[in-house]
Protein backbone atom coordinates (compact mmCIF):
# COMPACT_ATOMS: atom_id res chain seq x y z
CA UNK A 1 0.00 0.00 0.00
CA UNK A 2 1.59 3.26 -0.60
CA UNK A 3 2.25 5.69 2.00
CA UNK A 4 0.21 8.38 2.97
CA UNK A 5 1.35 11.83 1.26
CA UNK A 6 0.82 15.19 2.49
CA UNK A 7 -2.36 17.64 1.43
CA UNK A 8 -1.83 18.85 -1.84
CA UNK A 9 -2.44 22.39 -0.54
CA UNK A 10 0.72 21.92 1.74
CA UNK A 11 2.58 20.55 -1.01
CA UNK A 12 1.67 23.78 -2.97
CA UNK A 13 2.66 26.06 -0.64
CA UNK A 14 6.15 24.59 0.05
CA UNK A 15 6.80 24.25 -3.78
CA UNK A 16 5.60 27.84 -3.97
CA UNK A 17 8.18 29.37 -1.90
CA UNK A 18 10.53 27.16 -3.44
CA UNK A 19 10.05 28.94 -6.92
CA UNK A 20 10.01 32.47 -5.61
CA UNK A 21 13.79 31.75 -4.11
CA UNK A 22 14.12 32.10 -8.04
CA UNK A 23 13.00 34.67 -8.90
CA UNK A 24 11.44 38.15 -7.96
CA UNK A 25 8.07 38.01 -8.09
CA UNK A 26 4.85 34.74 -8.35
CA UNK A 27 2.51 35.06 -10.97
CA UNK A 28 1.06 31.84 -10.21
CA UNK A 29 -0.63 33.92 -7.03
CA UNK A 30 -3.06 34.70 -9.61
CA UNK A 31 -4.00 36.28 -13.06
CA UNK A 32 -2.22 39.07 -14.42
CA UNK A 33 1.20 38.95 -12.74
CA UNK A 34 2.46 41.77 -10.43
CA UNK A 35 -0.56 44.20 -11.77
CA UNK A 36 2.46 46.78 -12.97
CA UNK A 37 2.69 45.48 -16.53
CA UNK A 38 0.89 46.11 -19.50
CA UNK A 39 -1.37 42.56 -20.31
CA UNK A 40 -4.24 42.31 -21.93
CA UNK A 41 -7.31 43.07 -21.17
CA UNK A 42 -11.20 41.58 -21.60
CA UNK A 43 -12.55 38.47 -22.27
CA UNK A 44 -11.99 35.95 -24.88
CA UNK A 45 -14.08 35.94 -28.03
CA UNK A 46 -12.51 33.20 -29.74
CA UNK A 47 -13.81 29.89 -28.60
CA UNK A 48 -11.25 27.38 -29.72
CA UNK A 49 -9.30 25.77 -26.78
CA UNK A 50 -6.16 26.81 -25.71
CA UNK A 51 -3.79 23.81 -25.81
CA UNK A 52 -0.67 23.24 -23.25
CA UNK A 53 1.91 19.97 -23.99
CA UNK A 54 3.97 19.53 -21.27
CA UNK A 55 6.79 17.39 -21.90
CA UNK A 56 9.35 15.79 -20.07
CA UNK A 57 12.75 14.16 -20.75
CA UNK A 58 13.83 11.03 -20.16
CA UNK A 59 10.97 9.90 -17.19
CA UNK A 60 10.52 7.07 -17.35
CA UNK A 61 6.79 5.40 -17.21
CA UNK A 62 6.62 4.59 -13.18
CA UNK A 63 7.33 7.91 -12.15
CA UNK A 64 4.23 9.77 -11.74
CA UNK A 65 2.50 8.92 -8.38
CA UNK A 66 -0.83 7.76 -10.43
CA UNK A 67 0.56 5.28 -12.26
CA UNK A 68 0.99 3.17 -8.84
CA UNK A 69 3.66 1.59 -9.39
CA UNK A 70 6.23 2.76 -6.77
CA UNK A 71 5.14 4.97 -3.43
CA UNK A 72 8.46 7.15 -3.03
CA UNK A 73 7.42 8.71 -6.65
CA UNK A 74 5.48 12.29 -5.10
CA UNK A 75 3.77 14.22 -7.80
CA UNK A 76 0.31 15.32 -6.39
CA UNK A 77 -0.62 18.03 -9.13
CA UNK A 78 0.00 15.33 -12.06
CA UNK A 79 -2.05 12.71 -10.19
CA UNK A 80 -4.63 15.79 -9.55
CA UNK A 81 -4.68 15.62 -13.69
CA UNK A 82 -5.42 12.16 -13.72
CA UNK A 83 -8.18 12.82 -11.58
CA UNK A 84 -9.32 15.56 -13.59
CA UNK A 85 -8.74 13.97 -17.26
CA UNK A 86 -8.16 10.56 -18.69
CA UNK A 87 -4.88 8.79 -18.29
CA UNK A 88 -3.24 6.62 -21.24
CA UNK A 89 -1.91 3.57 -19.60
CA UNK A 90 -0.90 1.98 -23.31
CA UNK A 91 0.81 5.34 -23.87
CA UNK A 92 4.25 6.05 -26.93
CA UNK A 93 6.62 7.85 -28.10
CA UNK A 94 7.82 7.53 -31.52
CA UNK A 95 11.76 6.55 -30.77
CA UNK A 96 13.12 6.05 -28.14
CA UNK A 97 15.73 8.96 -27.83
CA UNK A 98 15.12 13.19 -27.50
CA UNK A 99 15.50 14.36 -30.69
CA UNK A 100 13.16 12.04 -33.01
CA UNK A 101 10.59 11.70 -30.75
CA UNK A 102 10.43 15.42 -30.26
CA UNK A 103 10.59 16.07 -34.47
CA UNK A 104 7.12 14.07 -34.59
CA UNK A 105 5.38 15.69 -31.59
CA UNK A 106 6.19 18.82 -33.13
CA UNK A 107 5.29 18.24 -36.76
CA UNK A 108 2.27 15.05 -35.98
CA UNK A 109 4.23 13.03 -38.46
CA UNK A 110 6.32 10.47 -38.34
CA UNK A 111 9.96 11.64 -38.16
CA UNK A 112 11.35 8.77 -40.53
CA UNK A 113 9.05 11.02 -43.05
CA UNK A 114 11.48 13.44 -43.20
CA UNK A 115 15.20 12.22 -41.97
CA UNK A 116 15.79 12.68 -38.56
CA UNK A 117 15.86 9.28 -37.17
CA UNK A 118 18.03 9.96 -34.09
CA UNK A 119 20.08 12.55 -32.46
CA UNK A 120 22.78 12.69 -35.35
CA UNK A 121 20.08 13.65 -37.94
CA UNK A 122 19.23 17.79 -36.62
CA UNK A 123 17.97 19.63 -37.15
CA UNK A 124 14.34 19.64 -38.04
CA UNK A 125 14.42 20.65 -42.02
CA UNK A 126 12.79 23.71 -43.06
CA UNK A 127 10.63 22.58 -45.46
CA UNK A 128 8.63 20.32 -42.83
CA UNK A 129 5.77 22.66 -40.76
CA UNK A 130 5.35 22.10 -37.78
CA UNK A 131 2.29 22.09 -35.52
CA UNK A 132 2.64 25.59 -34.35
CA UNK A 133 3.64 27.18 -37.93
CA UNK A 134 -0.21 25.80 -38.98
CA UNK A 135 -1.85 26.82 -35.71
CA UNK A 136 -0.43 29.98 -36.12
CA UNK A 137 -1.89 30.30 -39.33
CA UNK A 138 -5.11 29.54 -38.39
CA UNK A 139 -5.20 32.09 -35.49
CA UNK A 140 -3.45 31.23 -32.25
CA UNK A 141 -0.56 32.50 -30.56
CA UNK A 142 1.81 30.09 -29.84
CA UNK A 143 4.86 29.90 -27.41
CA UNK A 144 7.45 27.67 -26.52
CA UNK A 145 9.57 27.40 -23.17
CA UNK A 146 12.62 24.97 -22.18
CA UNK A 147 14.10 22.30 -24.10
CA UNK A 148 13.64 22.50 -27.95
CA UNK A 149 17.03 20.13 -29.25
CA UNK A 150 15.73 20.42 -33.04
CA UNK A 151 17.94 22.94 -33.91
CA UNK A 152 21.27 23.23 -35.33
CA UNK A 153 24.07 21.61 -32.95
CA UNK A 154 27.38 19.78 -32.19
CA UNK A 155 25.45 16.68 -33.66
CA UNK A 156 24.67 17.76 -36.66
CA UNK A 157 27.78 16.80 -38.93
CA UNK A 158 25.74 15.34 -42.01
CA UNK A 159 23.72 18.46 -41.89
CA UNK A 160 26.68 20.16 -42.20
CA UNK A 161 28.55 18.48 -44.54
CA UNK A 162 25.29 19.09 -47.28
CA UNK A 163 25.25 22.68 -46.33
CA UNK A 164 28.86 23.46 -46.54
CA UNK A 165 30.29 20.56 -48.62
CA UNK A 166 34.04 22.58 -48.71
CA UNK A 167 33.98 22.70 -44.42
CA UNK A 168 36.03 20.73 -42.41
CA UNK A 169 33.34 17.92 -40.82
CA UNK A 170 36.13 16.57 -38.33
CA UNK A 171 36.30 20.04 -36.77
CA UNK A 172 32.35 21.17 -37.02
CA UNK A 173 32.02 23.05 -33.94
CA UNK A 174 28.23 24.46 -33.76
CA UNK A 175 28.82 27.86 -32.09
CA UNK A 176 31.16 28.78 -35.17
CA UNK A 177 28.09 29.14 -37.30
CA UNK A 178 26.41 32.60 -37.72
CA UNK A 179 23.71 33.18 -35.66
CA UNK A 180 21.69 34.21 -38.37
CA UNK A 181 22.11 30.43 -40.16
CA UNK A 182 21.35 29.17 -36.72
CA UNK A 183 18.38 31.20 -35.71
CA UNK A 184 16.63 29.78 -39.15
CA UNK A 185 15.84 26.17 -37.10
CA UNK A 186 14.91 27.98 -33.97
CA UNK A 187 11.60 27.40 -32.41
CA UNK A 188 11.01 31.53 -32.53
CA UNK A 189 11.54 30.62 -37.04
CA UNK A 190 9.81 27.83 -36.91
CA UNK A 191 5.94 29.07 -36.13
CA UNK A 192 6.63 30.08 -32.16
CA UNK A 193 6.19 33.62 -31.19
CA UNK A 194 7.20 33.97 -28.26
CA UNK A 195 10.10 31.83 -26.82
CA UNK A 196 12.13 31.00 -23.69
CA UNK A 197 14.34 28.18 -24.80
CA UNK A 198 17.69 26.56 -23.62
CA UNK A 199 18.90 24.16 -21.26
CA UNK A 200 20.35 25.61 -18.56
CA UNK A 201 21.91 29.28 -17.64
CA UNK A 202 22.16 29.93 -21.20
CA UNK A 203 18.33 31.05 -22.89
CA UNK A 204 17.22 32.39 -26.19
CA UNK A 205 14.22 34.73 -25.34
CA UNK A 206 12.13 36.95 -26.78
CA UNK A 207 9.76 38.19 -23.98
CA UNK A 208 10.54 38.39 -19.86
CA UNK A 209 9.30 37.37 -17.12
CA UNK A 210 7.17 40.22 -16.55
CA UNK A 211 5.29 39.78 -19.32
CA UNK A 212 7.14 42.11 -21.45
CA UNK A 213 8.28 41.69 -25.24
CA UNK A 214 12.71 41.96 -25.79
CA UNK A 215 14.48 42.09 -28.31
CA UNK A 216 15.96 38.05 -29.53
CA UNK A 217 18.78 36.75 -28.12
CA UNK A 218 20.69 35.16 -25.41
CA UNK A 219 20.05 35.68 -21.78
CA UNK A 220 22.54 34.58 -19.09
CA UNK A 221 19.50 33.50 -16.36
CA UNK A 222 21.37 30.83 -13.31
CA UNK A 223 17.96 30.00 -11.66
CA UNK A 224 17.38 26.19 -11.16
CA UNK A 225 16.22 25.05 -14.66
CA UNK A 226 13.16 23.62 -14.03
CA UNK A 227 11.96 27.00 -12.19
CA UNK A 228 12.96 28.93 -15.53
CA UNK A 229 11.14 26.64 -17.80
CA UNK A 230 7.69 27.24 -15.13
CA UNK A 231 8.11 30.84 -15.08
CA UNK A 232 8.41 31.63 -18.75
CA UNK A 233 5.45 29.18 -19.27
CA UNK A 234 3.27 31.40 -16.17
CA UNK A 235 4.63 35.16 -18.14
CA UNK A 236 3.27 33.36 -22.13
CA UNK A 237 -0.05 32.66 -20.28
CA UNK A 238 -0.54 35.57 -18.65
CA UNK A 239 0.38 37.55 -22.10
CA UNK A 240 -2.15 35.34 -24.05
CA UNK A 241 -4.94 34.99 -21.90
CA UNK A 242 -7.38 36.15 -23.83
CA UNK A 243 -6.29 34.83 -26.63
CA UNK A 244 -6.68 31.35 -28.28
CA UNK A 245 -2.91 30.22 -27.64
CA UNK A 246 -0.60 27.36 -28.05
CA UNK A 247 2.15 26.53 -25.44
CA UNK A 248 4.59 24.25 -25.15
CA UNK A 249 6.26 23.73 -21.61
CA UNK A 250 9.27 21.70 -22.39
CA UNK A 251 11.02 20.90 -18.92
CA UNK A 252 14.95 19.11 -18.98
CA UNK A 253 14.38 16.96 -16.46
CA UNK A 254 14.70 14.33 -15.25
CA UNK A 255 17.39 14.03 -17.69
CA UNK A 256 21.07 14.49 -16.42
CA UNK A 257 22.49 16.70 -15.24
CA UNK A 258 21.08 15.64 -12.03
CA UNK A 259 20.43 18.82 -9.90
CA UNK A 260 17.96 19.75 -7.25
CA UNK A 261 17.38 22.40 -4.49
CA UNK A 262 16.90 21.42 -0.93
CA UNK A 263 13.32 22.25 -1.05
CA UNK A 264 12.84 18.93 -3.23
CA UNK A 265 15.66 17.02 -2.33
CA UNK A 266 15.00 17.24 1.22
CA UNK A 267 11.36 15.52 0.71
CA UNK A 268 12.72 12.46 -0.91
CA UNK A 269 13.38 9.74 2.28
CA UNK A 270 16.92 8.64 2.09
CA UNK A 271 17.79 4.86 1.55
CA UNK A 272 17.51 4.66 -1.92
CA UNK A 273 20.29 4.91 -4.67
CA UNK A 274 21.62 8.50 -4.94
CA UNK A 275 20.63 9.17 -8.74
CA UNK A 276 17.07 8.22 -7.79
CA UNK A 277 16.53 10.66 -4.85
CA UNK A 278 18.13 13.66 -7.52
CA UNK A 279 15.34 12.10 -10.24
CA UNK A 280 12.54 12.25 -7.88
CA UNK A 281 13.44 15.54 -6.61
CA UNK A 282 13.82 17.01 -10.56
CA UNK A 283 10.33 14.86 -11.02
CA UNK A 284 9.25 16.81 -7.53
CA UNK A 285 10.12 20.23 -9.32
CA UNK A 286 8.45 19.61 -12.56
CA UNK A 287 5.14 18.63 -10.72
CA UNK A 288 5.33 22.14 -9.06
CA UNK A 289 5.59 23.62 -12.36
CA UNK A 290 2.66 21.63 -13.29
CA UNK A 291 0.87 22.76 -10.43
CA UNK A 292 1.67 26.57 -10.77
CA UNK A 293 0.72 26.20 -14.50
CA UNK A 294 -2.91 24.66 -13.74
CA UNK A 295 -3.19 27.15 -11.12
CA UNK A 296 -2.60 29.53 -13.16
CA UNK A 297 -5.41 28.59 -15.96
CA UNK A 298 -7.73 27.85 -12.71
CA UNK A 299 -7.16 31.69 -11.89
CA UNK A 300 -7.68 32.98 -15.29
CA UNK A 301 -10.78 31.28 -15.35
CA UNK A 302 -9.36 29.24 -18.36
CA UNK A 303 -9.97 25.71 -17.00
CA UNK A 304 -12.77 24.74 -19.50
CA UNK A 305 -10.68 26.73 -22.43
CA UNK A 306 -8.25 24.97 -22.38
CA UNK A 307 -7.07 20.91 -23.66
CA UNK A 308 -3.83 20.14 -21.46
CA UNK A 309 -1.46 17.03 -22.63
CA UNK A 310 1.52 16.10 -20.29
CA UNK A 311 3.95 13.15 -21.53
CA UNK A 312 7.70 12.29 -21.47
CA UNK A 313 9.51 12.08 -24.43
CA UNK A 314 11.16 8.70 -24.61
CA UNK A 315 11.77 5.72 -21.56
CA UNK A 316 14.44 6.62 -18.83
CA UNK A 317 18.43 5.21 -19.64
CA UNK A 318 19.39 2.76 -16.71
CA UNK A 319 22.68 1.73 -18.19
CA UNK A 320 20.71 -1.80 -18.10
CA UNK A 321 22.45 -2.43 -14.79
CA UNK A 322 21.21 1.33 -12.69
CA UNK A 323 24.35 1.43 -11.64
CA UNK A 324 24.61 4.71 -9.06
CA UNK A 325 27.36 6.46 -9.89
CA UNK A 326 27.70 10.29 -8.49
CA UNK A 327 25.52 12.51 -9.86
CA UNK A 328 28.75 15.03 -10.92
CA UNK A 329 30.32 11.59 -12.97
CA UNK A 330 29.66 12.01 -17.11
CA UNK A 331 29.41 8.71 -17.38
CA UNK A 332 26.43 7.86 -15.06
CA UNK A 333 24.38 6.49 -17.85
CA UNK A 334 21.48 5.82 -15.33
CA UNK A 335 19.12 9.40 -14.65
CA UNK A 336 17.45 7.77 -11.87
CA UNK A 337 14.14 7.46 -13.38
CA UNK A 338 12.58 4.13 -13.91
CA UNK A 339 10.68 1.93 -16.75
CA UNK A 340 8.58 -0.29 -14.64
CA UNK A 341 6.69 -3.29 -15.28
CA UNK A 342 8.08 -2.79 -18.62
CA UNK A 343 11.44 -4.37 -19.78
CA UNK A 344 14.51 -1.95 -21.25
CA UNK A 345 15.71 1.50 -20.99
CA UNK A 346 16.28 4.35 -23.50
CA UNK A 347 17.28 3.48 -27.17
CA UNK A 348 15.85 0.31 -27.18
CA UNK A 349 12.63 -0.70 -28.99
CA UNK A 350 11.33 -2.67 -26.14
CA UNK A 351 8.27 -1.44 -23.96
CA UNK A 352 10.78 0.33 -21.71
CA UNK A 353 12.23 2.64 -23.94
CA UNK A 354 9.08 3.55 -25.56
CA UNK A 355 6.38 3.80 -23.37
CA UNK A 356 5.58 6.65 -21.72
CA UNK A 357 3.64 8.59 -18.86
CA UNK A 358 0.54 10.30 -20.65
CA UNK A 359 -2.84 11.91 -19.30
CA UNK A 360 -5.02 14.82 -21.10
CA UNK A 361 -7.18 16.98 -19.86
CA UNK A 362 -10.12 19.21 -20.95
CA UNK A 363 -12.73 20.40 -17.91
CA UNK A 364 -16.46 19.95 -19.14
CA UNK A 365 -15.03 18.27 -22.52
CA UNK A 366 -13.40 15.40 -21.55
CA UNK A 367 -14.42 12.65 -18.80
CA UNK A 368 -13.10 13.08 -15.47
CA UNK A 369 -10.92 10.28 -13.72
CA UNK A 370 -10.83 7.90 -16.49
CA UNK A 371 -8.37 5.41 -17.52
CA UNK A 372 -7.63 4.27 -21.01
CA UNK A 373 -6.41 1.17 -21.88
CA UNK A 374 -5.87 1.85 -25.83
CA UNK A 375 -2.59 2.40 -27.88
CA UNK A 376 -2.13 6.12 -28.03
CA UNK A 377 0.80 7.78 -29.38
CA UNK A 378 2.53 11.53 -29.35
CA UNK A 379 1.36 11.93 -32.88
CA UNK A 380 -2.30 11.90 -31.50
CA UNK A 381 -1.31 15.39 -30.01
CA UNK A 382 -0.83 17.03 -33.52
CA UNK A 383 -3.83 15.74 -34.62
CA UNK A 384 -5.90 16.52 -31.72
CA UNK A 385 -4.36 19.73 -31.64
CA UNK A 386 -5.26 21.04 -35.16
CA UNK A 387 -8.35 18.80 -34.75
CA UNK A 388 -9.92 21.20 -31.90
CA UNK A 389 -8.14 24.12 -33.31
CA UNK A 390 -10.63 23.43 -36.51
CA UNK A 391 -7.13 24.36 -38.14
CA UNK A 392 -7.09 21.89 -41.50
CA UNK A 393 -6.03 19.80 -43.90
CA UNK A 394 -4.86 17.45 -41.52
CA UNK A 395 -4.60 14.91 -43.94
CA UNK A 396 -0.70 14.55 -44.17
CA UNK A 397 -0.81 13.67 -40.03
CA UNK A 398 -0.18 10.53 -39.15
CA UNK A 399 -1.78 10.69 -35.33
CA UNK A 400 -5.86 10.09 -34.37
CA UNK A 401 -7.96 13.00 -32.65
CA UNK A 402 -8.20 11.23 -29.40
CA UNK A 403 -10.87 13.98 -27.92
CA UNK A 404 -14.15 12.09 -29.89
CA UNK A 405 -12.60 9.07 -28.79
CA UNK A 406 -12.53 9.56 -25.18
CA UNK A 407 -15.73 11.03 -25.35
CA UNK A 408 -17.14 8.38 -26.27
CA UNK A 409 -18.13 9.56 -29.54
CA UNK A 410 -16.23 7.68 -32.05
CA UNK A 411 -14.96 3.90 -31.08
CA UNK A 412 -11.35 3.70 -31.35
CA UNK A 413 -9.47 1.29 -33.81
CA UNK A 414 -9.40 -2.17 -32.26
CA UNK A 415 -6.47 -3.41 -35.19
CA UNK A 416 -4.46 0.33 -34.76
CA UNK A 417 -1.36 0.12 -36.11
CA UNK A 418 2.29 2.30 -34.42
CA UNK A 419 5.32 2.04 -36.22
CA UNK A 420 9.20 2.41 -34.75
CA UNK A 421 12.31 3.01 -36.43
CA UNK A 422 15.31 3.49 -34.68
CA UNK A 423 19.30 2.57 -34.82
CA UNK A 424 18.97 -1.42 -36.25
CA UNK A 425 15.86 -2.24 -34.51
CA UNK A 426 12.02 -1.95 -35.98
CA UNK A 427 9.22 -2.54 -34.24
CA UNK A 428 5.61 -2.66 -35.13
CA UNK A 429 1.98 -2.64 -32.71
CA UNK A 430 -1.19 -4.10 -34.34
CA UNK A 431 -3.54 -4.43 -31.48
CA UNK A 432 -2.22 -6.33 -28.60
CA UNK A 433 0.62 -7.56 -30.45
CA UNK A 434 3.96 -6.12 -31.32
CA UNK A 435 6.44 -7.70 -33.33
CA UNK A 436 10.11 -6.69 -32.51
CA UNK A 437 13.48 -6.88 -34.84
CA UNK A 438 16.09 -6.33 -33.07
CA UNK A 439 19.95 -6.61 -33.69
CA UNK A 440 18.74 -9.91 -36.25
CA UNK A 441 16.92 -11.21 -33.57
CA UNK A 442 13.23 -11.49 -33.79
CA UNK A 443 10.41 -11.20 -31.21
CA UNK A 444 6.50 -11.65 -31.19
CA UNK A 445 4.61 -10.36 -28.03
CA UNK A 446 1.13 -10.29 -26.53
CA UNK A 447 1.21 -7.05 -24.24
CA UNK A 448 -2.01 -7.69 -23.25
CA UNK A 449 -0.83 -10.89 -21.44
CA UNK A 450 0.81 -10.40 -17.94
CA UNK A 451 4.12 -11.71 -18.88
CA UNK A 452 4.36 -9.04 -21.91
CA UNK A 453 7.79 -8.67 -23.42
CA UNK A 454 9.12 -11.80 -21.30
CA UNK A 455 7.81 -14.63 -23.13
CA UNK A 456 8.70 -14.37 -27.25
CA UNK A 457 5.94 -16.53 -28.77
CA UNK A 458 7.39 -15.90 -32.72
CA UNK A 459 7.70 -19.75 -32.74
CA UNK A 460 3.73 -19.98 -31.72
CA UNK A 461 2.44 -17.62 -33.93
CA UNK A 462 4.64 -17.49 -36.64
CA UNK A 463 1.77 -16.20 -39.04
CA UNK A 464 0.93 -13.30 -37.48
CA UNK A 465 4.75 -12.51 -37.18
CA UNK A 466 5.21 -13.33 -40.76
CA UNK A 467 1.77 -10.44 -41.55
CA UNK A 468 3.67 -8.25 -39.21
CA UNK A 469 6.87 -8.15 -40.29
CA UNK A 470 5.45 -7.55 -44.06
CA UNK A 471 3.74 -4.71 -42.60
CA UNK A 472 6.37 -3.44 -41.03
CA UNK A 473 8.54 -3.88 -43.99
CA UNK A 474 5.53 -1.76 -46.22
CA UNK A 475 5.96 1.19 -43.94
CA UNK A 476 9.94 1.11 -43.63
CA UNK A 477 9.70 1.49 -48.03
CA UNK A 478 7.48 4.25 -47.41
CA UNK A 479 9.51 6.81 -45.39
CA UNK A 480 12.58 8.78 -46.81
CA UNK A 481 14.95 5.87 -45.73
CA UNK A 482 13.91 3.06 -46.87
CA UNK A 483 16.56 0.68 -44.42
CA UNK A 484 17.80 1.06 -41.40
CA UNK A 485 20.40 3.13 -40.15
CA UNK A 486 23.45 3.38 -38.13
CA UNK A 487 24.98 3.36 -35.13
CA UNK A 488 24.00 -0.52 -35.02
CA UNK A 489 22.79 -1.26 -31.23
CA UNK A 490 25.37 -3.81 -29.30
CA UNK A 491 27.16 -4.43 -25.80
CA UNK A 492 24.83 -5.11 -22.86
CA UNK A 493 21.58 -3.52 -24.55
CA UNK A 494 21.93 -6.40 -27.42
CA UNK A 495 22.82 -8.99 -24.91
CA UNK A 496 19.49 -7.73 -22.70
CA UNK A 497 17.45 -8.90 -26.02
CA UNK A 498 19.19 -12.10 -26.80
CA UNK A 499 18.49 -13.10 -22.88
CA UNK A 500 15.10 -13.09 -23.88
CA UNK A 501 14.72 -15.96 -25.81
CA UNK A 502 15.87 -14.18 -29.58
CA UNK A 503 15.06 -16.19 -32.49
CA UNK A 504 17.47 -15.26 -35.57
CA UNK A 505 15.62 -13.63 -38.23
CA UNK A 506 15.66 -15.49 -41.50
Amino acid sequence: MKKQKKGITQISVQLSKAILHSVTFLLFVGCGGDGNVNLPEGIRIDSRPNIIVVITDDQGFADVGAQDVFSEVQTPHIDRMAQHGVRMTAAYSTAPQCTPSRAALMTGRYQQRFGVEDNMHTPLPLSTDTIAQRLRHSGYFTGFVGKWHLDVDNNSRKWFATNFPSGDVDDFDVNELPIEIRRRYFPDSRGFDDVYFGYKDSYWRNFNFFGRDENAGYVTNRDFRIHVVTNAALSFIDRHRTDPFFLVVSYYAPHVPLEAPSIYLDRIAEGIPLRRRYALAMILAVDSGVGAIMEKVRTCQLEEDTLIFFMSDNGAPLGIDKMDAPISDPSGMWDGSLNDPWIGEKGMLSEGGIRVPFLVQWKGTLPENEIYHGAVSMLDVGMTALSVAESLPVDDLDGMNLVPILQGNVDAPMERTLFWRFWNQMAIRKGSFKFLLAGGYEFLFDLSDPDHEYVNLIEDQPDIAMQMKDDLSNWAQSMQRPRMTKPQLTGKQLDYYKAYFGVRAQ
